[in-house]
């Protein structure tokens, strides 16, 4: 294990859902709409508004890959080429840590984290899912937010902080969600980025149709976050004959290479659009989104500041720099991503336990000193900040 001199805040932990997340709670004129389990062929499979889902293969999570064995495949190196399926190894019995919250400290403290933000595994793959059916999409993740509270809590022990999902589709439905996690005591929800698909067509999420939800954020000092995940633009690949989501390692070599960015764009949008002028408490997390895209923004936004410093209300690298975390993939430029967001507003994320994480969290502070980050700076980036989001900072 490696040895640190401060136990640490893991800002990208994930549960593996229970087979009942998305249906214990669901309400009854919703079930044909929304999530089911069939049989097809022998294997379980999960319906989605009466369609068979591929966000996620093996759904049920039992068997599942060892964590972080695909980390190498990440870091690029896979030098004999070998099939990305091959890299999974052994499947494995799903272990209790991945559902059960109490086995999850007691590894913690093995890992000797102290503390977590918990996010979704299938959660972030089923918004788009369901599009076409508003109502039942918002009635599904009503019902995911309170298997979550009942099975996670939402700051369990003050250590595991789950992050419920909110769907901006129905503003209204938005705002009780956020009003509701509120009051169970939330310090972070999630969702994911790009258009929102409202009754009223595509809107930016930035849009004012969401003040309401985005005043709430505001005043009760949450902490927003964006999550990697099926959006809008996964629709947009099926144009270059990606037709199916899959993961990154299932694609083909066109998925790494392409240039859209959801996440670029939609931090694009909100500051094009003002939101953090209109609410100037507004504190965003982009997690499991990497950092490139950070570059690419601020080379644009440097042009744009230059040419129409009318069309903002400042420099737009200082509001994104202000408003803005970004917890960047371990095999990213950690060292340039210092140099342009500084130590404060970069998070530790190991994505723990998925394949593509770190099969022993701690490691990531090797990252960091492989280039240049001092213990003071890696005390920032693997505990302050993530504890410093985790407190409500009420407007």
């Amino acid at each position: 294990m490696t040895e640190l001199p401060f136990r640490f805040f893991d800002c990208d932990n994930h549960y593996y859902e229970a087979l009942d997340a998305f249906t214990r709670h669901l309400e009854p004129r919703y079930r044909k709409r929304a999530m089911q389990w069939v049989q097809v062929e022998g294997k379980t499979r999960l319906l989605v508004g009466g369609k068979v889902n591929k966000f996620i293969p093996n759904p049920t999570f039992d068997p599942v890959a060892a964590p972080g064995v695909m980390d190498e495949y990440f870091r690029g190196r896979n030098p004999k080429s070998a099939d990305p399926s091959k890299l999974f190894g052994e499947l494995e019995p799903i272990r209790p840590e991945y559902r059960d919250r109490d086995a999850r400290l007691a590894l913690m403290d093995a890992q000797g984290m102290e503390a977590c933000i918990m996010l979704p595994t299938l959660g972030v793959g089923m918004e788009h899912a369901l599009d076409h059916d508003i109502p039942a999409m918002t009635a599904a993740f009503r019902a995911f937010n309170r298997w979550l509270e009942e099975d996670w809590g939402f700051a369990y022990r003050n250590r595991i902080f789950a992050a419920p999902y909110i769907t901006l589709s129905d503003p209204e439905n938005a705002v009780r969600e956020l009003q509701w996690a509120l009051d169970h005591d939330a310090r972070f929800v999630v969702m994911v980025g790009g258009p929102v698909t409202t009754v009223f067509g595509h809107r930016a999420p930035g849009d004012a149709m969401f003040d309401a939800f985005w005043q709430l954020a505001n005043d009760s000092g949450i902490t927003v976050i964006y999550h990697g995940g099926d959006t809008l633009y996964t629709k947009y690949l099926g144009d270059w004959g990606e037709n199916d989501f899959a993961e990154a390692f299932r694609a083909n070599a066109f998925r790494s290479l392409h240039s859209a960015s959801y996440m670029q764009d939609t931090l694009a949008s909100h500051l094009a659009l003002g939101l953090f002028s209109r609410f100037p408490n507004l504190r965003i997390a982009a997690i499991e989104t990497g950092s490139s895209w950070v570059f690419h923004l601020f080379e644009k936004l440097t042009k744009a500041w230059g040419q129409v410093p009318h069309l903002f209300p400042e420099d737009p690298r200082e509001t994104f720099a202000r408003h803005v975390w970004v917890a960047p993939f371990y095999e990213d430029d950690l060292k340039s991503l210092l140099g342009l967001l500084g130590a404060d507003h970069i998070l530790m994320g190991s994505d723990y336990p998925h394949v593509e994480g770190l099969a022993e969290p701690a490691s990531y502070l090797k990252d960091l000193q492989n280039v240049d980050y001092t213990m003071a700076d890696a005390e920032k980036v693997m505990k302050d900040n993530g504890w410093a989001l985790a407190t409500r900072r009420p407007a």
